[in-house]
């Protein structure tokens, strides 16, 4: 294969991935905001918290906005042949690359600390859940996470036994989070939603026996697999862009462009 047939190769498909991901970028950007705009609706039907759509709807539209700065500079450095723009695509695309490695290096290296933070910050939660009333932001989102993994406390449903409040005020009543199913008795909220609150009544039989930790530690075992996937799809797809990218910048010189015109 010449050379000019290589160049026009790398040019399509930059131009088709990165047209594609200006594509995806929008799509993500429209429904992070439709989510930020229509969090009531999208709570009632997901029966999620308030602040965790908020959070995600914040992440859907970073995501959105750095894909579509990237599918822009990748498009036109390689519809438009502009090396600075692929100068300025291969910057921020290594920059990228660097950042998820580093973040997985750290995640991996300081595993048992951020498992000791983690569970640090949920007995927090636990501890200061309100006895009365509707939940904070920080416990609707543990309440999610209740219901979502199907488990109770962080270590077990006895951690519960060892809440801070006013006696007589449902102080050591357990989460109605923690119930199998949504109970009638929960001091907020109704139980077509997601359960918020604390449950007195609530019997042994009806509460998710296994702790949080366990739930996160079953969840990671079953999508293992998956998630070391998707991250590696995601690195080598990185790794063939910025070869791309930086092939077309070093063949787009004046003396080769020269060359191609003298063949």
């Amino acid at each position: 294969m010449n050379p000019k047939s290589c160049l026009g190769f790398a040019k399509c498909f930059l131009f088709l991935f990165n047209l594609f991901f200006f594509a995806l970028g929008s799509l993500l950007l429209a429904f992070g905001l439709w989510v930020l705009f229509d969090r009531q609706s999208f709570a009632a039907m997901l029966g999620s918290p308030l602040y965790s759509l908020r959070v995600w709807s914040y992440a859907f539209s970073g995501v959105g906005i750095v894909t579509m700065l990237l599918g822009f500079l990748g498009c036109l450095g390689a519809l438009k042949e502009i090396k600075a723009m692929l100068l300025l695509y291969f910057g921020i695309l290594l920059l990228l690359f660097a950042a998820q490695i580093t973040v997985g290096v750290i995640v991996y290296t300081q595993r048992v600390t951020l498992a000791t933070k983690v569970a640090n910050y949920a007995q927090e939660l636990i501890q200061g859940y309100p006895a009365k009333g509707p939940p904070g932001d920080p416990h609707e989102s543990w309440d999610a996470v209740q219901q979502q993994l199907g488990c109770c406390g962080w270590n077990g449903p006895q951690d519960w036994n060892h809440t801070d409040g006013s006696p007589g005020d449902g102080d050591g009543a357990i989460a109605c989070s923690c119930l199998k199913a949504p109970a009638p008795n929960s001091t907020h909220g109704s139980p077509s939603a997601l359960p918020h609150g604390r449950c007195p009544t609530a019997a042994s039989h009806d509460i998710f026996p296994r702790g949080c930790a366990e739930g996160v530690q079953g969840w990671l075992a079953e999508n293992l697999v998956t998630v070391v996937g998707v991250c590696l799809g995601i690195g080598l797809l990185e790794l063939c862009l910025l070869m791309l990218s930086m092939f077309l910048v070093r063949n787009l010189d004046p003396d080769y462009e020269k060359m191609l015109r003298g063949q």
